[in-house]
């Protein structure tokens, strides 16, 4: 039997219409996702600048929404022309809005406000507030005054859309109270909290003198990473250290006495005190040395991933199993290019458990899988390579000397060279099952580039935009994740469904 033929654009929509997709979960989503998948890649499409702004601040985007003037100012990027949504009033250097993510309510849970079920952003400022706004008016729904020991600076999901993390700037200490030997306050502390309603889980303070030579420290999904100096990288259960090191359970609005302060917890002066304090070392889950601390986890079963730490391993990959740290077959992955910067290696964000490599002029999409009468090993393979277009310049040049006598010697350009092709951008879109990437060529003095769709499954290209752009404005500009361009699809000119335009 032949290959069954897709259907084509006109006529799912018509079968849409009917409701013909609606007997199943999930299979209307599916099917206009399909459907803008296919108006994106068909060759008839074209794509044009519909609209410019100039911000001398960072541009922000997230779900539809550019944020200019640190997050003053939201503008949705989903209509026929991006049109502002909201702007809050101008305000002080002090009051401005560090970093924010974007809350929205999860399915099933039941909240005491109607504006709790509406879309927020959680914004941090600079002088240690913490607030919920909303997404559609700039309205502020909900403030915390975190503390005065520290600057808060950072903003992270440690639970997408249930847990945030608020993870302060690092404490150097003087010199002079370093040469004294008095004590320091920690050298950085992250701040737990649930949100809507917010509830405080705790802050953590994370200092020397138990993690000795420690150099950072994050959350996420629960662990606690911390990095050392050494290179050397342990994660801790955070709701163990919570149960055995908390020293004062807090609740938001609720008085508390602190360092003869009395005050409400949450609100100025007193903000929160830090309550966790580890004075012991707590025992590691897991701990392993990597250069510059680079470490991943992901896969199925779990593996990790890590340069050796040497320097002279940089650009050199370990992929191995997380419950016996055993190397996985083919689990060394080096590029061997030649290049000034160097490639990179993470695993997959579709959850399929590949891995991609990127060089210069390459994408690999690496699968893990078990070796063949072997359940409890695994190996790497290649799945697919995305080469960049580009001619062999490995030249041998020759040289005539005055006496006749030809020279000749080999000259080898980097694999980065700029008047060649090269990967910039690999990103992922999970929505349309698309890997994007950005190339780019320099011509004369600028550079020119162009983005790629390629099939998620099988790298096939699928369509090639050229940026008007030089590469040197859009590489400034590139904050925005290429999503929006995909919210924006239904601004594309001379668009033309024809009987026989597929459905991927």
């Amino acid at each position: 039997m032949g290959r069954t033929p897709k259907t084509n654009v006109c006529r799912r929509l018509s079968r849409r219409a009917l409701g013909f997709f609606t007997r199943d979960a999930g299979v209307v989503q599916r099917t206009n996702l399909g459907i803008l998948r296919a108006l994106v890649c068909q060759e008839s499409t074209k794509f044009k600048n519909v609209w410019t702004t100039h911000s001398k601040s960072p541009i922000a985007y997230e779900r539809g929404r550019i944020y200019f003037d640190n997050y003053r100012c939201c503008v949705s990027s989903v209509a026929s022309e991006p049109r502002k949504i909201y702007e809050m009033p101008k305000c002080s250097k002090a009051e401005k809005i560090e970093d924010a993510l974007l809350w929205e309510c999860p399915v099933g849970e039941i909240f005491p406000n109607p504006s709790d079920y509406k879309t927020s952003l959680i914004a941090l400022t600079a002088h240690n507030w913490l607030l919920r706004i909303s997404a559609t008016t700039g309205e502020i729904l909900e403030k915390i005054y975190l503390a005065s020991y520290c600057k808060f600076r950072y903003l992270s999901w440690d639970t997408p859309q249930e847990v945030i993390a608020v993870k302060s700037a690092q404490n150097k200490g003087s010199a002079g109270a370093r040469q004294a030997g008095t004590q320091q306050p920690g050298l950085l502390y992250l701040a737990v909290f649930r949100v809507l309603p917010f509830s405080l889980v705790g802050i953590l303070e994370i200092n020397k003198k138990v993690f000795t030579n420690v150099t950072d420290a994050t959350l996420s999904h629960g662990i606690l990473i911390v990095m050392f100096s050494s290179g050397l990288v342990r994660l801790y259960s955070f709701q163990a250290i919570i149960e055995q090191f908390m020293q004062q359970k807090l609740d938001l609005g609720c008085a508390c006495s602190q360092g003869g302060t009395t005050g409400t917890v949450g609100e100025a002066p007193l903000g929160i005190p830090c309550n966790v304090k580890i004075t012991d070392s707590p025992s590691p889950l897991f701990e392993v040395s990597s250069l510059e601390n680079a470490f991943q986890i992901g896969g199925h079963p779990w593996h990790y991933i890590i340069t050796p730490n040497k320097k002279k391993q940089k650009g050199v990959f370990h992929i191995c199993a997380l419950k016996d740290n055993s190397l996985a077959r083919n689990g060394i992955q080096e590029m061997e290019c030649c290049s000034l910067e160097s490639d990179w290696i993470y695993f997959h964000p579709d959850a399929s458990g590949r891995i991609i490599h990127v060089g210069p002029n390459q994408v690999k999409v690496l699968k893990l899988s078990e070796v063949e009468n072997n359940s409890s090993q695994h190996q790497i393979s290649e799945d697919f390579v995305i080469w960049a277009n580009r001619e062999d310049r490995n030249e041998n040049l020759i040289t005539v000397t005055a006496s006749g006598r030809v020279v000749k010697r080999n000259f080898n350009l980097l694999d980065d060279d700029p008047e060649q092709e090269t990967f910039k951008i690999v990103d992922y879109e999970d929505e349309l099952d698309l890997l994007s990437v950005v190339a780019v060529t320099q011509i004369d003095a600028e550079g020119k580039a162009h983005l790629d769709f390629h099939c998620n499954e099988y790298g096939t290209l699928l369509k090639s935009i050229p940026l008007v752009e030089s590469w040197d404005v859009v590489r400034i500009h590139w904050i925005l994740s290429w999503k929006s361009f995909l919210y924006r699809c239904h601004l594309l000119e001379h668009v033309r469904i024809s009987p026989d335009s597929p459905v991927p």
